[in-house]
């Protein structure tokens, strides 16, 4: 089992490069075939959750090109507080995204500037003080925080894609958002199984949820 506590200690920019490498080296191998491949987000094919990943990306070039004063209201974990599946806003960005991605012919194009736009995440991250303020989905963060949040957002998606492993850093921080949204340390030794069940991907078994006692009707602990 790796050592979380190093994991911790690890940068939100070093956690979120080891993410966008695991994930953009599956991305950069897409193909039509692949592209309508069925993922774990439901109604999404590959090449609407590589979409939804470019909007993402677009968001947080947006995010490290605009300063904030303060203060900060959200962190690495309070962030996905608000994400919750199931919801109407969830709903229709299931259904938004399924339109915007319909205009492309192929998904060539997409993976393309999905990767484009990663890299460029990557190196305007890497001119921010880790400390400084920025806005992204109107709340005020940390640099730091927000590559976490990026890095937990492309490990859970690279799960959906059901393409290649995501990085070690990537599901560790997964692990360290649930365990502080449920607020103690789960008990599931494994934590690609644990980012599947405390993101709604898939459902306790009988033994875990006999584990996780009455913790287990608090999941999923965002979608």
């Amino acid at each position: 089992m790796p050592d979380r506590g190093s994991m911790t200690a690890m940068s939100g920019l070093s956690v979120l490069d080891a993410s966008y490498e695991a994930l953009l080296g599956v991305v950069a191998t897409l193909n039509d075939d692949l592209g309508w491949q069925s993922t774990r987000c439901a109604g999404w094919t590959v090449r609407d959750l590589v979409h939804h990943l470019l909007s993402d990306a677009q968001r947080a070039v947006v995010a490290l090109h605009t300063p904030a004063s303060g203060p900060v209201d959200v962190d690495a974990v309070s962030y996905w507080k608000a994400w919750q599946p199931g919801t109407s806003d969830a709903e229709a960005g299931l259904r938004g995204t399924r339109i915007m991605a319909s205009a492309w012919t192929s998904v060539a194009p997409i993976a393309t500037a999905y990767l484009e736009t990663a890299g460029a995440v990557l190196a305007a991250a890497r001119e921010k003080d880790a400390d400084a303020l920025v806005i992204t989905q109107g709340h005020v963060i940390t640099v730091d925080g927000l590559c976490r949040t990026l890095a937990v957002e492309a490990t859970v998606h690279q799960l959906d894609l059901r393409l290649g492993e995501p990085s070690e850093p990537g599901l560790e921080e997964t692990r360290r958002v649930l365990d502080g949204l449920l607020g103690q340390v789960a008990p599931m030794a494994d934590s690609t199984r644990y980012a599947l069940v405390g993101t709604g991907r898939e459902q306790l078994t009988d033994a875990e949820a006999h584990a996780f006692g009455p913790a287990a009707e608090r999941l999923p602990l965002f979608g």
